[in-house]
């Protein structure tokens, strides 16, 4: 099934259940009043939105109206938990080639991650506001699921299973911040401002014989002010799965109905043509292209995000339809700063 979360004037905003086309939409009112509702309770909730679900797809919900991404909030508002990982490991690749150093062998055995803000989450088409163009202001196109209740010391197979819901994800990066933060050696915080997520969220059954072992096979497109400039492939790719990504987490801890584990920067390696290294399926994330620009010509000449650009990430099915819907959104200063 798939669910949104439409603004209400509220914190959590008002849960919706939305049809598989994303043309029409039911409130789930009488069953859950908020997606964090439905996750506490999962095994009892979930069936009575499965039932309202395949109610709208045929088309008999009395009272189902036109989905408009717009009224939307992201799917979780705000969560108890955002845990970021850098699970395609050619990203990092990339970014240490460029400045000519080495990765680390435990890099491919061990996930990065990085505990983001989770009080403060962005709409799929609301503007991303940032108080200077100084900052460096890049996007990351990404893939993220929210979880159930996972024990500690779950193994990554076990973890796949509480995995309730996906969705797409923009993890906003202040590219020009991030070098003095890690300096301090205590990670990323003022570099990494509020995460933008996709209009809706959907049940890992929606995605079909694309999601297998705990990974998306699909594209992921990005669109940087009206030109696509990413193509990447979600699945073979992924060093480490969701699984991994969720057992990491719980090597020490329990991770709790409600938490957001993202992938990272979806990421597709060089090929070779006429001895030289190309990158057809492009790039999801600015910083990532200035590296490969760095690699080739010995330095970077793409420019981070200015006021005023867009940028709008989406994923497809095999049929062509959009599965999340998509984050659409525009560049934005703070008000009173410009």
């Amino acid at each position: 099934m798939k669910l949104a979360t439409y603004k209400d004037g509220s914190r959590d905003g008002q849960l919706v259940v939305v049809s598989r086309d994303l043309s029409s939409a039911h409130y789930a009112t009488g069953i859950a009043n908020t997606l964090q509702q439905a996750l506490d309770d999962w095994n009892f909730i979930s069936p009575q939105l499965q039932d309202l679900y395949v109610t709208l797809n045929q088309g008999k919900a009395r009272h189902a109206f036109p989905f408009d991404p717009a009224m939307c909030m992201a799917p979780l508002p705000r969560a108890y938990q955002w845990a970021d990982g850098s699970a395609y490991i050619n990203h990092v690749e990339l970014v240490r080639a460029a400045r000519n150093s080495e990765v680390p062998h435990s890099f491919y055995e061990d996930p990065l991650m990085y505990q983001g803000g989770s009080d403060d989450f962005i709409g799929p088409q609301d503007d991303v506001v940032v108080p200077s163009e100084d900052y460096g202001i890049d996007f990351e196109a990404e893939i993220a699921v929210i979880t159930g209740d996972v024990p500690m010391c779950v193994t990554p197979e076990q973890a796949v299973d509480g995995i309730r819901l996906l969705m797409l994800a923009n993890d906003v990066s202040l590219r020009n911040l991030i070098p003095a933060e890690l300096a301090k050696g205590f990670g990323f915080f003022q570099s990494k401002p509020a995460t933008a997520f996709s209009p809706v969220a959907v049940t890992p059954d929606e995605l079909g014989d694309a999601w297998q072992g705990g990974r998306v096979h699909l594209t992921l497109q990005s669109t940087w002010n009206g030109r696509k400039v990413g193509m990447c492939e979600a699945g073979p790719e992924m060093t480490f799965h969701f699984g991994q990504l969720i057992a990491h987490i719980g090597k020490t801890r329990n991770v709790r109905a409600g938490s957001i584990v993202g992938s990272g920067t979806v990421s597709n390696k060089s090929v070779e043509v006429d001895g030289r290294q190309e990158w057809p399926k492009g790039y999801s994330c600015i910083a990532e292209k200035r590296a490969i620009e760095t690699i080739l010509d010995g330095k970077p000449s793409t420019a981070f995000m200015k006021f005023g650009d867009t940028i709008r990430i989406e994923m497809k099915g095999k049929d062509g339809q959009s599965i999340f819907g998509a984050i659409d959104q525009k560049i934005a200063p703070l008000a009173g700063k410009v």
